[in-house]
């Protein structure tokens, strides 16, 4: 059996466990905690904070931007539940907008078309770790003076104009999700690049109290300030995080190997029309999160993925988009509303890739795809 995913999990990930369970080291913010933010603060991320999933991130995120009831938010439909979920949770309003079916990332071209005097924030989402165009993206926010969140769950390690993905949104959101590259089995983060939003992030990060600051002696008493929520992911499991991270070159480079194994493999299917490859823009370093082709129509997706069954390969289509989802249809959307995005997601396939795959696992999946698609 091929799996789609599985995490790589080592000696160095257990023996931290280890000693964390050893030294008790079980609530949040203790030694492996700090050893992350120091990590992720080498990296290039000044204000870095742990939290317990993307999905909490993109919460906190939310209510940093002060979004309420009213207000509208602009997001692509193909992205996960909780990129919108956030928001909504403030009372927001989603405008979905159209992808690119280049990059299956928000079609840049067409946010201004649904901005209002309601919109607040634009929240990009780096599909398959490959970053958006954030300086178009930034362009128009500036222009109509809107926030910047940015879905990051999928792209740490990638790079957009070769600065860490994250860096040129007011706010960036990350997942350690065991799906993800460097995992901490639930678990995600948060980017603020304003060094005052970080001060009031903390204190929501706290259940809405300034109790890390007591902490560490900088006030006598901790009371509550804001409202808040208990954000923060166990310091055992940041021990997971933090073996993940001292392998992050190691684990980085073996899946852009594995992804640019099948893209050269695939270039002659592509050239024949029988399938189309990721198209990765010339500013971003994308870090070999999702391998996905696009066939010509959603039944071929469908025949290839059980024909992949049968032979033992877990191949798995994506997001079904979101403005056509029940909920989506609540808010007055309906299928047919954003066609690009609709047939896209229809063809879309995602290929086994992750870490334990060996060389020859991806030829047979390459084999097999060509093999079905030249029938």
């Amino acid at each position: 059996m091929i799996n789609f995913t599985e995490p790589t999990i080592t000696k160095t990930e257990k023996d931290y466990v280890s000693d964390a369970l050893d030294n008790n080291l079980l609530s949040g913010d203790k030694k492996y905690t700090k050893l992350c933010n120091e990590w992720f603060h080498n990296y290039g991320y000044k204000n870095f904070l742990l939290t317990t999933s993307g999905s909490s991130a993109l919460e906190l995120a939310a209510i940093l931007s002060k979004i309420k009831p009213g207000d509208e938010f602009i997001v692509p439909s193909f992205t996960f539940s909780s990129t919108a979920n956030a928001f909504m949770l403030r009372g927001a309003k989603p405008i979905f907008v159209e992808i690119n079916p280049d990059t299956m990332d928000m079609d840049v071209d067409k946010i201004e078309d649904k901005i209002t005097e309601n919109t607040k924030v634009i929240v990009p989402v780096d599909y398959a770790g490959i970053s958006c165009d954030m300086d178009k993206i930034n362009q128009i926010a500036k222009k109509y003076n809107l926030m910047v969140i940015e879905d990051a769950a999928q792209a740490v390690g990638s790079k957009y104009k070769g600065h860490p993905c994250g860096l040129e949104s007011d706010i960036a959101c990350f997942s350690f999700h065991e799906t993800k590259n460097f995992t901490m089995g639930e678990g995600g983060a948060v980017y603020i690049k304003d060094d005052t939003l970080m001060d009031e992030a903390e204190i929501i990060r706290e259940k809405g109290t300034n109790r890390k600051q007591f902490l560490h002696g900088m006030v006598d008493k901790y009371s509550w300030y804001k409202i808040g929520s208990s954000i923060l992911p166990s310091d055992l499991l940041a021990a997971i995080l933090y073996g993940q991270l001292e392998r992050f070159d190691e684990i980085l480079n073996r899946r852009l190997a594995l992804w640019n194994k099948y893209y050269t493999f695939f270039a002659n299917l592509e050239e024949s029309g029988k399938l189309r490859r990721p198209h990765v823009p010339e500013y971003a370093a994308h870090n070999g999160h999702i391998f996905f082709i696009l066939l010509n129509d959603e039944e071929t997706r469908n025949n290839l993925m059980h024909f992949l069954k049968e032979h033992d390969i877990v191949a798995t289509f994506h997001y079904l988009p979101l403005h056509a989802a029940p909920l989506g249809q609540e808010y007055g959307y309906k299928p047919g509303d954003l066609p690009v995005t609709e047939d896209a997601a229809a063809r879309l396939l995602r290929l086994p890739l992750h870490h334990n795959m060996a060389d020859e696992d991806v030829e047979k999946v390459c084999n097999l795809v060509k093999e079905f698609l030249e029938k």
